[in-house]
């Protein structure tokens, strides 16, 4: 609660004075008696023990009145996030020879877990040089031969981990592949049409996220080989529509892959290598960077030089709502008011 004319409560410090200026008034009327022994005797009435609940009305009524003056007021504070966040696409290959191992602290895991695990820390923060990005929208496009939207973009991060744990290696031949860019396309078209809803609520008056940059995370250990779109292709596509690519190149040539046979495990050569040049291409193309990285810390940094390029920027509207609270006061003021004056002028009415 708070007072629009706070200043008015200052009028309160008058009101002992006119406590004091009745009570010495009151004291000063005195009659002259022989004796007042016999009226000691006597009993005070209920009247003359309430003569001065009057005046004391009167001084709850200026109290009442001054407090109304002063206008209190009841505010509920609204805050809304006005998020001018950025969505993120990632786009993460999972054929065959990201079946290649790679050290994830300390640890051998194929690359595609690794992947998964150091985009987890991206989303979610790692509590060391990845903060997380709460105020983003993220989605997951994958490829192989073909690519799919694993998980839409959005702002409630706790369903990507079903959505991670759904992503694997690709198992059938058939649908092996690196389709680079179809991946880039497909993410591409996803974070346009998002831009494209939040532009049209918007445009009827529904404030709330906006998109302030669009951008694809690209990770593949391959070269692009099939699909529909050329690497080339999508990246124009990509800069027309505004997106920056940041293509990631996962381990290096000459990667064993591991794989379980009816012998035991077979060891094979993971292909011919991540191509350098072309993901360069594409990041140039869009405004993006292009980083190679073997291991898993080499991923972090990667993602923190995007977190700290790509920063999110919060903006928190506040309002207060607020009512008045004075006309209670003053009704209750003028109740007593009319209290008083009936009092006055029936049973506490005085003949001069």
């Amino acid at each position: 609660m708070r007072f629009e004319s706070p200043w008015v409560l200052l009028f309160l410090l008058l009101i002992p004075v006119a406590v004091g200026i009745y009570l010495k008034v009151k004291g000063n009327g005195s009659l002259r008696f022989s004796s007042i022994r016999q009226a000691e005797r006597v009993k005070k009435s209920m009247r003359l023990r309430l003569i001065a609940l009057p005046f004391w009305v009167r001084i709850a009524v200026l109290i009442l009145l001054v407090i109304g003056l002063a206008r209190p007021q009841a505010g509920t504070e609204q805050v809304r996030d006005v998020n001018e966040g950025i969505a993120i696409e990632m786009v993460v290959d999972r054929s065959s020879s990201m079946g290649a191992e790679m050290d994830y602290d300390g640890e051998r895991v194929n690359r595609l877990q690794a992947v998964k695990r150091v985009f987890k820390e991206f989303v979610f923060g790692n509590q060391a040089d990845l903060e997380g990005r709460p105020h983003d929208l993220i989605g997951m496009v994958t490829f192989a031969r073909y690519a799919d939207t694993v998980a839409p973009l959005t702002l409630a991060h706790g369903a990507l981990d079903q959505f991670l744990d759904s992503v694997e290696l690709v198992k059938r031949k058939s649908e092996d592949g690196t389709a680079i860019g179809d991946g880039i396309a497909l993410a591409a078209g996803r974070l346009k049409e998002a831009e494209e809803t939040l532009a049209k609520q918007n445009g009827r008056g529904e404030a709330g996220y906006e998109i302030k940059s669009k951008i694809i995370i690209l990770l593949t250990d391959g070269q692009n080989n099939t699909g529909e779109r050329t690497t080339r292709d999508a990246a124009r596509l990509a800069k027309e529509w505004g997106i920056k690519v940041y293509t990631i190149g996962v381990g290096g040539d000459g990667q064993k892959l591991r794989q379980q046979g009816v012998w035991g495990r077979l060891f094979s050569m993971a292909g011919r290598g991540v191509d350098t040049e072309t993901l360069k291409s594409v990041a140039e193309t869009t405004g993006g960077v292009f980083r190679m990285a073997e291991d898993a810390d080499a991923l972090r940094s990667i993602y923190a030089e995007i977190d700290r390029l790509e920063k999110t920027e919060i903006e928190a509207a506040r309002y207060m709502d607020y009512r008045e609270l004075f006309q209670p006061l003053i009704l209750v003021a003028l109740g007593l008011l009319f209290f008083e004056i009936l009092l006055s002028n029936t049973v506490f009415r005085r003949i001069p």
